[in-house]
């Protein structure tokens, strides 16, 4: 099991993604933690489905981290 900081996930992204092929990942956003799953499973992600909800993009990923960082620095 892996745990990295949203910071550090960022910044090395690959290496993350290449390791949740062999264990767990754990990113850690200030109280949140989000559970990086590799999967082989070849489903189609634009499907409407129940639980499309539940699901975040890399790009809304990062949106967040990156506000969380800013948010960070400055309210130090």
């Amino acid at each position: 099991m892996t745990v990295v900081s949203s910071k550090e996930f960022a910044s090395h992204q690959d290496k993350y993604f290449e390791i949740a092929m062999e264990e767990q990942v754990y990113i850690k956003r200030g109280k949140d933690v989000f559970h990086l799953i590799y999967t082989t499973d070849n489903c189609n992600m634009n499907e409407t489905d129940d639980q499309d909800d539940e699901y975040i993009t890399k790009d809304e990923l990062l949106s967040g981290i990156y506000e969380d960082i800013d948010n960070f620095y400055t309210n130090k």
